[in-house]
């Protein structure tokens, strides 16, 4: 959720989820509408979509709205009023409700994905929370119509998560103004409607996630279901030999290390997605492996291995590989 515009690195360095994602295999006939938001762009590709206006209308005005709520790198933002505040503000009924889903999958997965890490993120070139406590999600609680904290200094970012809520909601203005055969992206997260024209499911190359070239992995992607990417791609940079990230291991207070290099995730909707694959990551080499298995997720892991690509699969990802 970026409003910024300033050098490439600025700007890929702000972009809340990684662009080592999917990308759409398209074939005619397929219209489409785009945009921008969040500090990367969104497109809806499908049939009849030029004649729907008023839905881009709409999704600007949806997408401009989750911003002006839960960016953290607007002052001006519900999320960094709360930041900034002492001990919790007022907030929204969809703003309590992507900050509980957040610290239910924090929980669920043991503190992998941890919404409270923005200062440390910040500390390694990342992100714009500069200012805050050492990460505690279990210090954030929600009630209802207001968030609180047990620490004045206990920051919260919802990136790993929001956009994926966001793109969810936009799938949802889509079926409201009739548009029933649809592939949403937003930033390389992907939510489908129906199915394509030629009455075959969605169809997404999962890309490299060093080169940002297709591989040979295609993910047929079922009505209603949605993917995300989380990985190194874009948002890194080597130093002392090793590949740092964005994504944080919050058991170290270091970017995740080893040769994990992205992690793609198959659910039911984009936030569930969004959130799982940020958290497989921050798992690490060994440990998002075994927490997919154990949550049941649908993942594909790719790990860098010398000049070739090593594969980890889990759930039931294969079913929808062609």
């Amino acid at each position: 959720m970026n409003t910024r515009s300033s050098s490439r690195r600025d700007v890929l360095a702000a972009l809340c989820a990684t662009l080592a994602a999917p990308s759409i295999l398209r074939a005619s006939p397929i219209q489409d509408m785009s945009g921008m938001a969040f500090g990367t762009s969104w497109r809806i590709a499908g049939t009849d979509v030029g004649g729907l206006e008023p839905l881009r209308r709409a999704v600007s005005d949806l997408f401009a709205e989750v911003d002006l709520e839960m960016s953290p790198w607007r002052a001006d933002s519900t999320l960094s009023r709360f930041n900034t505040s002492t001990t919790g503000r007022a907030a929204s009924s969809e703003l309590t409700h992507v900050t509980e889903a957040a610290l239910a999958l924090a929980q669920i997965s043991e503190g992998a994905f941890d919404p409270t890490v923005g200062p440390l993120v910040a500390r390694w070139g990342f992100g714009p929370i500069t200012d805050g406590a050492v990460a505690d999600w279990r210090g954030v609680s929600v009630t209802e119509g207001w968030l609180s904290k047990t620490d004045s200094d206990l920051t919260l970012d919802l990136c790993g998560i929001a956009k994926g809520r966001a793109l969810d909601r936009a799938a949802r203005l889509a079926r409201d103004q009739g548009l029933t055969d649809a592939l949403l992206d937003l930033g390389g997260e992907f939510r489908a409607l129906g199915r394509h024209p030629e009455g075959r499911d969605w169809r997404i190359a999962v890309e490299h996630p060093v080169t940002g070239h297709p591989t040979d992995m295609v993910l047929h992607l079922p009505a209603g279901m949605a993917v995300a990417t989380s990985g190194l791609g874009v948002q890194s940079y080597g130093r002392n030999g090793q590949l740092w990230g964005h994504i944080m291991d919050p058991a170290t207070a270091h970017p995740v290390a080893g040769r994990l290099r992205s992690v793609t995730v198959l659910a039911k909707d984009a936030m569930t997605a969004d959130g799982w694959a940020t958290a497989l990551f921050a798992a690490g080499d060994d440990g998002g492996p075994a927490l997919a298995r154990v949550q049941d997720i649908s993942a594909i892991f790719l790990f860098e291995d010398g000049q070739t690509l090593r594969r980890t699969d889990t759930g039931g990802i294969r079913e929808v590989l062609g």
